[in-house]
């Protein structure tokens, strides 16, 4: 370990702006040992919850107040308390940066700041330690058990990824029951091509432009439209016995208050829920996040009296140990979707996860909408053995990013590869 440390001393932190795939600037921070370097880019929410750590912006008119100058300067900061620091120490660097921090919602340096030096500095360890950053966070995780994710991808975008009159915010197919990452690949990639062509041929040529997540964006109203258009596709497909489909409402984007909710009319909690099952059992919805605003704590417990589909906690919880604790206790959920970002640091969302397993839930992994080319949460979740990721449509490279990583997962794994099921 001694040889490892010398050659893993954290010797210089820098930071610049970059570009998510939102055309906003987000932070990039590169670290450095003696004779190594590893960087890592810091993702960016839209529908974001109000419990999350904060993401520090400038203000003013520059990048209409979406410049990250504050942050990086928050990052030299970091620096001074962490040179000479061992990169392998994931779990002192990220408590040194809390402690720096000294705030509830790491408001003082920024979310953006910390996470993206604790990803990188993970980046780091893995390449002192000489294996992939998937085995490294394994290691961290205690987790010997590799398992390539059932990815979640979402094909229609509405809601606050799209802007159109479709207040759901994602209609996902989950390729389940393929054997594989690879053909779990290729049937998402066959049947988002095939839909393609069913909303060209009934919208027109302008229907297929696609939201922030790749997904297409055409003019629809109603939640049960867009779920007709995916079935069409899967069948065409020919894929009906192998993939799925799951749900984000996102609802607290639609949520109005005294628990009523407007969709394409309004909607009480109950009749919502309703509605939910109504979906659920006519489209084989088996996945369904954030059916409720994230403290309608009351309507989230009803459902899961009576739901047979997984209901996962985002808003609700905010990748947040505090709230998982309560939300188990309380019975609302029963997974938790894992945002890196949510919380600030590697270490925290590693324990977010264990704490969310060791309840017996199933936990995700996920991007955000305002994503980039770092694929880091493909080797994440393939650390931990989560068996879901939320990756968004195969389309455009902020999201091909993270199919691309896991496929080559895969390869390096070969006869040892494992794929989830669900």
């Amino acid at each position: 370990m001694g040889d490892i440390f010398l050659a893993c001393k954290i010797t210089k932190i820098k930071a610049r702006e970059v570009l998510d795939s939102r055309g906003n600037p987000t932070v990039e921070v590169q670290i450095f040992s003696k004779d190594k370097n590893a960087s890592a880019i810091v993702p960016s929410g839209a529908s974001t919850g109000i419990h999350e750590a904060h993401e520090l912006r400038d203000g003013g008119s520059r990048y209409m107040g979406k410049g990250v100058q504050k942050a990086l300067k928050n990052v030299k900061i970091i620096e001074k308390s962490l040179k000479g620091m061992d990169a392998c120490a994931q779990k002192e660097i990220d408590n040194a940066m809390i402690a720096l921090d000294n705030t509830e919602n790491k408001s003082r340096l920024g979310a953006n700041a910390i996470l993206g030096v604790s990803m990188a500095a993970a980046r780091l360890a893995s390449e002192c330690k000489k294996m992939p950053l998937y085995k490294h966070i394994a290691a961290l995780y205690k987790n010997k058990r590799l398992l390539l994710p059932v990815p979640f991808c979402n094909i229609i975008n509405g809601g606050k990824h799209a802007g159109g009159k479709l207040r759901m915010q994602e209609f996902m197919v989950v390729p389940n029951r393929a054997k594989s990452f690879s053909e779990a690949a290729q049937l998402v990639s066959e049947t988002y091509h095939i839909l393609k062509g069913i909303i060209e041929k009934k919208y027109g040529k302008s229907a297929v432009n696609v939201g922030d997540e790749g997904g297409f964006a055409p003019p629809l109203t109603k939640a049960e439209e867009a779920l007709t258009l995916i079935t069409k596709a899967i069948n065409e497909a020919g894929y009906e016995k192998k993939i799925s489909i799951a749900l984000d409402p996102a609802a607290s984007e639609f949520y109005n208050k005294n628990s009523i909710y407007l969709l394409h009319k309004q909607f009480t909690s109950e009749k919502l829920a309703e509605h939910y099952i109504r979906l659920s059992n006519k489209y084989n919805i088996i996945s369904i996040e954030d059916p409720f605003e994230q403290d309608d704590f009351s309507s989230f417990s009803a459902l899961m009296k009576k739901a047979r589909f997984q209901i996962v906690g985002d808003d609700l919880l905010v990748t947040n140990t505090k709230r998982i604790i309560s939300a188990a206790e309380k019975r609302l959920c029963n997974a938790l979707l894992l945002k890196v970002n949510q919380i600030g640091t590697l270490t925290e969302s590693l324990a977010a996860a264990r704490l969310s397993m060791d309840h017996g839930w199933k936990v995700m992994v996920s991007h955000r909408s305002g994503e980039t080319e770092d694929s880091f949460i493909s080797d994440l979740a393939s650390g931990i053995g989560c068996g879901q990721i939320k990756l968004g449509a195969p389309c455009r490279s902020d999201r091909t990013s993270k199919y691309n990583r896991l496929l080559r997962i895969e390869e390096e794994l070969g006869s040892k590869a494992r794929y989830a099921r669900f």
